[in-house]
């Protein structure tokens, strides 16, 4: 049975292969679905996308854009991309065709074995050694924020279902990870292999301070964990105060023999300084995403949208 399909897109850089993106997507959705969309999210990029995209609407309307007002990061653009989602189906998919169009296939076959979430697992990523490992170290984190198996083999080539999306409908914080929401919605979620091409043109924006930044983001937006490494933290290092404390005093009471001043001193005290500032550190994180929470940070702005599906009043 065929069925109906939103095709979500985030943006950036990727003048050159639009074209080619969209022509590649044509063929291969054609005799997949019924019907379908394609959502370009712009996410403030400085080339020429967005008139290239509106060009590319004017020919075809199954071509949707939505244009935002600044660069708001990738899962941003993506969580405007699925809102705006009309089908029953949505697909995300990256846009400088490493996500092959003609792997689409893949995912639809395996949804339809009644998964909700499924994911297009790259048999060999294209990024680089160093882009590689941090991409794992991401996925085992995910691991273990999303509690699922499934979550090592997250990537940008995702195929699910639209009821999923209402576990996050009302989410409203700034930091998003669309991953972690789509797990909100379900713990259905299957992987498929599928190509990983590398990059025509051009080379990834994700450097690795973004990509370590992001982590941070990841860890301290959707988990509690590094709040209780830190509480941990701070019990064992009570503990080896505890310890020191019987072992000065033994050495007092017992063998009449003070434990040497400055060095002592100042290595113990070095020790546990940099036990509070780390633990203060995380609390500072946490701190500073509710402050943004209270600020009512927006995830993203649109400073344009193209659709012509919409019948003219």
């Amino acid at each position: 049975m065929k069925r109906k399909c939103s095709i979500v897109v985030p943006t950036y850089n990727s003048a050159y292969c639009l074209e080619n993106l969209v022509q590649r997507l044509e063929l291969a959705i054609r005799h997949l679905f019924d019907d379908y969309e394609i959502i370009f999210v712009v996410d403030g990029s400085p080339d020429q996308s967005w008139q290239i995209i509106r060009s590319l609407a004017n020919k075809n309307r199954k071509i949707r854009g939505i244009n935002l007002m600044r660069n708001y990061g990738q899962h941003n653009a993506l969580f405007c991309g699925i809102m705006a989602a009309k089908f029953e189906l949505i697909a995300t998919m990256d846009d400088d065709l490493q996500n092959p169009p003609e792997e689409l296939a893949k995912l639809l076959g395996e949804i339809e074995k009644g998964f909700d979430i499924v994911y297009g697992t790259p048999i060999q990523e294209q990024h680089g050694l160093l882009r590689d490992l941090a991409s794992k170290a991401t996925k085992m984190i995910l691991s273990s924020i999303m509690g699922a198996k499934q979550a090592k083999c997250v990537g940008a080539f995702r195929l699910f279902r639209k009821e999923v999306r209402q576990a996050f409908m009302d989410f409203h914080g700034p930091y998003i990870n669309i991953d972690v929401l789509l797990s909100w919605g379900s713990t259905s979620i299957s992987s498929v292999p599928v190509k990983h091409n590398p990059r025509e043109k051009g080379k990834s924006t994700y450097t690795l301070t973004k990509l370590f930044s992001h982590a941070i983001n990841l860890v301290t937006g959707f988990s509690t964990l590094p709040l209780r490494i830190s509480s941990i933290i701070g019990f064992l290092f009570a503990f080896i105060g505890i310890v020191i404390l019987i072992y000065v005093l033994i050495r007092r009471i017992f063998f009449s023999v003070e434990v040497p001043g400055f060095t002592f001193l100042a290595s113990t005290i070095s020790f546990f300084s940099g036990a509070m500032l780390f633990a203060l550190g995380i609390i500072g994180e946490y701190l500073a995403r509710m402050y943004f929470r209270i600020m009512d940070k927006p995830k993203f702005v649109i400073r344009e949208t193209i659709d012509h599906s919409i019948a003219p009043k």
